[in-house]
């Protein structure tokens, strides 16, 4: 991103467009630009819409190690807060506003919770930890049914064949060699419900009402009764996997579909097909009111 370049949180419906601290406000910015095709700003999430309240905060998780940054209105600069009690300070894979309070997810699978109201805000603190997983799961934070959940993704990154794959899109890869056998695609999920007073998460098949929405946005919650056509107790999911993007020829986008968390199984979102060489999907949320 070029330093004369400008920031915004802009509403893509109404253009409401509010002006943000430039990305070279944050800390050792230097350090940490990103190259081609990612952007700076991986992901954000707000406490309370703009449109209702001048009294809110963007938290985002940005930079090539994916920090956690917020700003205020009215602030000329972003705001980030560092685990000074732990090795692992950054790496974050996914956020969400909730109690007052943003939650994150990282890496390791640790539950983290940042306060940030107030003048000094806070350093993370560790709420729980997911069981051991595969390197290369995917981790999604959300709320839902008035409780926080933790999402994992397994296969998603690089993994060994599997029968099912037959049935996927056949992409060919630039650099044979960078393959080596390997493929990419998501063979499951794991829904697990925080008990932040316990410090426990349970793994759980139900959600009741809900259908949950991941990918490379905010992972979001819906009650699929008030969504014609919207199935409840499924997750329906993009492919995120950017970095796989630029390894194919014919792009990225083909990990997509919907996934009956009580009996594991898979449907497609639709029989067309959707490949990106630089850009993943998005979900975009109607409000009800």
């Amino acid at each position: 991103m070029a330093n004369d370049s400008e920031t915004s949180l802009l509403h893509p419906f109404s253009g409401v467009e509010i002006e943000l601290p430039h990305p070279n406000t944050t800390k050792n910015y230097e350090d940490h630009e990103v190259g081609y095709p990612w952007t700076f700003f991986h992901k954000a999430v707000l406490s309370a819409s703009p449109s209702h309240t001048s009294n809110y905060i963007l938290a985002v998780i940005d930079g090539n190690m994916k920090f956690f940054s917020f700003w205020r209105p009215g602030d000329l600069r972003w705001t980030r807060i560092d685990n000074v009690n732990s090795p692992y300070k950054h790496i974050h894979r996914d956020l969400v506003y909730y109690t007052e309070k943003f939650y994150a997810v990282d890496w390791s699978g640790r539950v983290l919770v940042y306060d940030v109201t107030g003048s000094s805000p806070t350093h993370s603190q560790i709420i729980a930890i997911l069981p051991p997983h595969h390197k290369g799961d995917e981790f999604y934070i959300l709320e839902s049914m008035g409780s926080l959940f933790v999402v994992v993704r397994y296969g998603v990154k690089s993994r060994a064949p599997i029968r099912e794959d037959s049935s996927r899109i056949s992409l060919t890869p630039i650099y044979e060699d960078d393959n080596d056998g390997e493929t990419y695609g998501t063979t499951s999920f794991g829904v697990f419900e925080v008990d932040l007073a316990a410090g426990r998460l349970r793994e759980t098949k139900e959600v009741g009402d809900r259908a949950l929405f991941l990918g490379a946005n905010a992972s979001i919650s819906v009650q699929a009764s008030h969504f014609p056509g919207v199935k409840p107790n499924h997750i329906y999911y993009t492919d995120d996997f950017v970095e796989s993007y630029l390894s194919y020829e014919e792009g990225g986008g083909m990990d997509m579909g919907v996934y009956n968390i009580a009996n594991c199984s898979f449907e497609p979102h639709y029989n067309g097909v959707s490949l990106s060489r630089v850009c993943p999907p998005i979900w975009v949320t109607p409000t009800l009111y």
